[in-house]
This record gives structure tokens, C-alpha cells and sequence, in this order.
């Protein structure tokens, strides 16, 4: 069953590139956007149409616990549970030849994940993510992993926004110059979507000490990707989590300059014993 699906999918990819290399119509042809719909989709449905979308000669997997390639994704799939899947969409973004996402799964479990997936050609050749499982409560301030706003706007600043977070994550998390928080906030107005963390900044301030009266550490030490489109900005980044190695997800609505709302989802990076491919969780294309 395996190699008949992987010679489908390969058959309808080789395809879809003839296709799109002839077709000089482009008002016809599905978006990038559509395409990662569609394929995060198929998780759930079993459709072998989407994975067409994926090169199926050049397929780079950043996800530790998949093997590299088309067939590590179609060898995920079939180890799923019959009808176990579950995929909602909720925010899809793009900045250049990159569609990255905000997704509801039950996927082996509930889990909330940030997708970001690599075009050429029209073909993804590339993808990385973060998975958190999906908590059973809302935070303090009653706010889910998922939920808020969705409304993408001021296309015209979404290089300013991705200055503004990479100068945040510089300056506060890598760095701890604190002195200069009140520059990326309006006051103790905040949104905040972390599942044990409460609005504002004096919510961040409680939950912070908290850890620290725990002996619980969060250090950010390396940005590896910022992405954005307009209001929203999306950052990837590598530290430690009570001394375990990280991937942080963070995603940022930006209003008026200022850092409105965030979501995030942090994942222990497996060990490379445990990995199922040599690419690494980060390593994105300069």
C-alpha cells in the first residue's frame, strides 16, 4: 500500500510540474496559501491529491520525528489511526516564496502547531515546525493556544513589524535589557495566549517570577527566522526551557508600533539519537 500511494503521489506531482512549467495562464493555478491548506488538510481527510504539491525530489523535512523527503511524510500519514485526525487552520500568512500557518491538530493527540513551509516553482521543498500539546484549560486570563484575532492588516508595514520583533526578541529575551520593555508595549496592554501566563505585562511579570521561584529557566540564546505579513510576525528561535534545548515559536500581532498580542508553542528539540533526519530543526536558507 505504501509504494503504491508514494508512486501516485510521485506520478501526480511530476504532473502538476509539467503543468505549471507550460501553463502560461496563471490566473487559474491554486496559491501558494491554498496549496498548505490543502495539504495540512489531507492529515485529516486521506486525500492523495495535496501531497502532489510537494517536490517529490526535493523534499527537506525539519521535523526530527519525520524521515526526510515525500516518503517520510506519506510513511507519517499511514501511521495514523484510522480516522484519528484532526486539522483546523485557523491563521495562514506569507512572506516571499514562505506560507507558514497556525493550526489546531489532533494529530497522534491534540496538539496546537506553526507550520512554515519553503516554495520553488510552485512545489514546497521545504518545511519546519513546533508542536505543543493542546492544554485542557484556557490560561488565567481565559485565552486558548488558538483563539484571538485573525484579521491581517497594514500590509505596507510588515517589514517595520519584523524590526520591531527581532529588535524585542534582541533586546528583552536574548539580552535582558529590561529597561527598554516600555518600547514594545503600550502600557500593560497585552493579549496573551501562553497557556500559563495571564494578559499584560504584569501577568508576564507574576508567571516569570513564578518560575523563577521554581527554579524553572527560560533563556532565548539565537533568532534563526523572522517572518511576517503585515500586522502579524512570526519568529523561530533556539534556547533553553528548564535546562532542556528549545524551539520557540513565537508569533506577534503588532498594533500602532507596539506589541499587541502573542501566541506561542515551545518544543524540546529531540536528541540526535532520537532523530529521524540529519537536517536539523532550524538551518534556514540564508
Amino acid at each position: 500500500m505504501k509504494n503504491t500511494l508514494l508512486s501516485t503521489v510521485l506520478v501526480s506531482a511530476l504532473s502538476l510540474s509539467s503543468c505549471n512549467a507550460q501553463d502560461d495562464d496563471t490566473s487559474t493555478e491554486v496559491s501558494n496559501e491554498e496549496k498548505v491548506i490543502q495539504l495540512l488538510k489531507s492529515i485529516e481527510t486521506g486525500a492523495q491529491e495535496p501531497a502532489a504539491y510537494i517536490n517529490p525530489y526535493n523534499y527537506v523535512q525539519h521535523n526530527l520525528e519525520v524521515a526526510d523527503g515525500i516518503a517520510g511524510f506519506i510513511a507519517t500519514l499511514q501511521a495514523l489511526p484510522p480516522n484519528s485526525a484532526k486539522v483546523n487552520t485557523v491563521r495562514t500568512f506569507e512572506d516571499g516564496d514562505y506560507i507558514f500557518t497556525h493550526t489546531d491538530y489532533n494529530f497522534f493527540g491534540p496538539k496546537i502547531g506553526f507550520d512554515v513551509f519553503r516554495f520553488e516553482n510552485g512545489l514546497i521543498v521545504e518545511h519546519w515546525n513546533n508542536l505543543q500539546v493542546t492544554p485542557e484549560q484556557p490560561n488565567p486570563s481565559g485565552h486558548t493556544m488558538i483563539d484571538g484575532t485573525t484579521e491581517i492588516t497594514d500590509l505596507d508595514k510588515t517589514e517595520e513589524n519584523k524590526t520591531l520583533v527581532r529588535n524585542f526578541i534582541t533586546d528583552i529575551l536574548i539580552n535582558g535589557n529590561m529597561d527598554k520593555i516600555g518600547n514594545y508595549f503600550e502600557g500593560d496592554q497585552y493579549i496573551q495566549h501562553n497557556p500559563s501566563i495571564a494578559d499584560g505585562l504584569s501577568g508576564l511579570g507574576s508567571a516569570l517570577a513564578a518560575m523563577a521561584e521554581q527554579g524553572v529557566t527560560m533563556e532565548f540564546s539565537v533568532i534563526h527566522k523572522v517572518l511576517g505579513q503585515g500586522n502579524f510576525v512570526l519568529s523561530i528561535s533556539e534556547g533553553h526551557f528548564g535546562g532542556a534545548h528549545t524551539s520557540y515559536y513565537d508569533l506577534f500581532r503588532v498594533e500602532n508600533g507596539k506589541i499587541a498580542e502573542h501566541w506561542d508553542v515551545i518544543e524540546t528539540i529531540a536528541p540526535e539519537a532520537d532523530r529521524k533526519n540529519t537536517n536539523g530543526k532550524f538551518n534556514f536558507p540564508n
